[in-house]
């Protein structure tokens, strides 16, 4: 089997490397939390020195790592990835960041003859851990199919164009998660304020139009008051930085996802950084004097 090099062992790199792991891939880890590089050394993982270390010493490179800039320094960086590639790698790039970043890295690489995929995902940390996350997939058709099989065991892969396009895609994604989540604290509180149990709506209207996986998964939570981050909210503030830097260049107009950004910093300027996306209901809260908490 083919020997991974994985950098970024966080909330949803740690679970995908111990996946590969699972299945019998031979994983060479780093990440500058140690704590969490020592975790997926326990599952069987060797521990590397540094990006170009692990570089040295694998075939495929997975990085899954917060936003554009890290990136650009685990990859391009001193002691970064190409530092240690050689001709014939692939790199696959997890993480969620700019097109135009997928774009810059490639061609970089391309000069040391190593191959790259941006691959960002979707689903949070739950999905990561069952090895469901829907992948989105940028690059050649050929490495593509060479990369198919590691990353199956992740999630569902699918090829949507070339480099930059499966970060466009996460970017549409992101867009779409986000205006239904607040669409959904919205409703739901309309719902209770007019004095109808909001459970009760949510079971009659799951499965209907209304329905979706962002209904299901984040009004139980709200019900709850349940924030623990699947996905933090100052990384989906992240991606719509992204999202919007991104229209503006195309010259889209995005109304909808303007406003659920600012929803999303106002959260963040009240200390909510590191809560579920799914908190957005404390915006409403907020906002009306009612909470959907039962």
């Amino acid at each position: 089997m083919k020997r991974i090099g994985f950098i970024g062992v966080g909330i949803m790199g740690k679970p995908m490397a111990k996946n590969l792991l699972k299945a019998g891939y031979p994983v060479i880890a780093y990440d500058i939390n140690q704590e969490a590089l020592a975790e997926v050394e326990q599952d069987g993982a060797e521990k590397g020195g540094s990006c170009a270390h692990v570089a040295e010493n694998s075939e495929i490179i997975i990085t899954m790592l917060p936003n554009s800039p890290d990136v650009e320094k685990v990859v391009l960086g001193k002691k970064g990835v190409i530092e240690g590639v050689h001709q014939g790698q692939i790199l696959i790039d997890m993480s969620s960041i700019a097109p135009l970043t997928s774009q810059s890295v490639a061609e970089k690489l391309a000069q040391k003859g190593v191959e790259m995929l941006d691959a960002p995902v979707s689903g949070g940390q739950e999905k990561a851990q069952s090895g469901t996350l829907a992948i989105m997939v940028g690059g050649k058709k050929e490495i593509f199919q060479k990369c198919r099989p590691i990353l199956e065991i992740m999630g569902k892969p699918v090829l949507v164009g070339d480099i930059g396009a499966g970060e466009t895609t996460k970017l549409v994604n992101q867009v779409i998660v986000a205006v239904n989540i607040a669409v959904v604290a919205e409703a739901l509180t309309l719902g209770k304020k007019a004095g109808v149990d909001p459970q009760q709506i949510f079971a009659a209207i799951k499965n209907g139009l209304a329905g979706s996986q962002c209904l299901n998964d984040k009004a139980p939570r709200m019900f709850k008051g349940n924030y623990d981050p699947g996905f933090r909210m100052k990384l989906h503030v992240k991606d719509l930085t992204n999202v919007l830097q991104t229209s503006q260049a195309l010259h889209t107009a995005m109304p909808l996802t303007a406003q659920v950004m600012e929803m999303m910093q106002s959260l963040l300027a009240e200390g909510y950084s590191e809560i579920d996306h799914g908190g957005l209901a404390l915006f409403y809260e907020k906002m009306n004097g009612i909470s959907l908490k039962q």
